[in-house]
């Protein structure tokens, strides 16, 4: 069962960096009931690599990548909230990025895509919420990517938002993030397989995505958390090889595991132009992000970090709450000591789904 939905972006849809798409369309999935007043919408933007399902519904009951935060009286509350999920511009769950069709050659557009921008997946959102019919969302709402793409939705389309919640997302790309990346990115672009982004779909450059993951994946939990899951545990009968210098604990077993899973659904040019657009992200391209706050109109804000979070440091986001702040709207941060590091958000429920519950409910 698929519950996706797609709205089909103006034609032509310029890009921020330059060039134009045409034909594009973003794939997007909701729940709840946008009321009379088409006032009630929550949208919300994901991080690099998950699609829209972030919740079950009738339509799709499998379990989405936010399932237990999103849906009835859970803290992103659909009896309350309309809410859209979009599946990022640059995606390759059903919204238009590198691996889709170019309707002027008929074929894959591969490395012809134009330069993805956050600002770009934001005017997608934007575009999207508007084919809905709703000019003034309640919150707009993001984690990670997803928490960059928020800071330019409310810097580019001030009044279209009346709350903010940005979450272990940052106003510009810090230098450890953009090291690390950008290696992941040379991973992939050095595999044989990758071909100049010209591979055919049945044989991606499964090496270098499946490194390139592995190295994300690392980044994405705390130190202290790897330790306390595997310890020095050693990897599973049935995952041995009798390879030289095989893996031979837990903890590669499962990074393993994930980069398996992950080659198998991601197309390697959209992570590569998603990968490149995060590193370059800078809020303050836009001019003085405390004018551009102020010029958003937007009445509330809450900005989430976590303590333990080794990609997007928790001072980053104290620094974007401290911009909201001087630009005058009232704004909470909650910096939190979950020890999962920036998958936090994905595995403490309870600890994020009382901060983001608490300040929804707030009115």
């Amino acid at each position: 069962m698929d519950a996706r939905q797609y709205a089909a972006l103006p034609d032509p849809f310029p890009m921020w960096r330059g060039g134009a798409l045409h034909g594009a369309r973003i794939a997007y999935e909701t729940w709840g009931t946008l009321n009379a007043a088409r006032d009630n919408a929550l949208l919300l933007f994901t991080g690099l690599s998950p699609p829209a399902h972030a919740a079950s519904s009738a339509q799709d009951p499998g379990p989405g990548w936010w399932e237990g935060m999103v849906g009835p009286k859970l803290a992103i509350d659909s009896e309350r909230f309309f809410v859209i999920c979009v599946n990022s511009l640059g995606s390759c769950f059903g919204s238009t990025g590198p691996a889709s069709i170019d309707p002027a050659t008929e074929r894959p557009y591969r490395l012809s895509f134009p330069d993805l921008s956050i600002e770009d997946i934001a005017r997608a959102g934007f575009e999207t919420a508007r084919s809905l019919g709703v000019t003034r969302l309640d919150t707009v709402m993001g984690p990670s990517l997803g928490g960059m793409v928020v800071l330019a939705y409310a810097a580019l389309f001030p009044g279209a938002a009346r709350r903010l919640v940005c979450i272990s997302g940052t106003a510009a790309a810090a230098a450890f993030a953009i090291a690390l990346r950008s290696i992941q990115r040379e991973i992939i672009v050095c595999d044989p397989a990758w071909a100049a982004g010209a591979y055919p779909p049945e044989r991606p450059p499964v090496i270098g995505q499946r490194l390139a993951r592995k190295l994300g994946t690392v980044t994405y939990r705390s130190a202290a958390e790897w330790q306390q899951r595997f310890g020095r545990e050693p990897i599973r009968a049935d995952m041995q090889q009798r390879v030289p210098f095989a893996s031979e604990f837990a903890v590669q077993g499962y990074l393993e595991s994930l980069a398996q899973r992950f080659v198998t659904v991601f197309d390697a040019n959209c992570y590569l132009y998603i990968s490149r657009a995060m590193d370059r992200f800078d809020l303050a391209l836009h001019g003085d992000p405390v004018a551009l706050f102020r010029r958003a109109n937007l009445e509330q804000a809450l900005v989430i970090g976590v303590q333990t979070d080794l990609l997007f440091s928790v001072s980053e986001q104290q620094a974007v709450a401290g911009l909201l702040a001087g630009a005058g709207v009232a704004t909470r941060f909650a910096p939190l000591s979950c020890i999962e590091g920036h998958d936090a958000f994905l595995v403490d429920l309870a600890t994020f789904g009382a901060e983001i519950g608490a300040f929804l409910r707030q009115g």
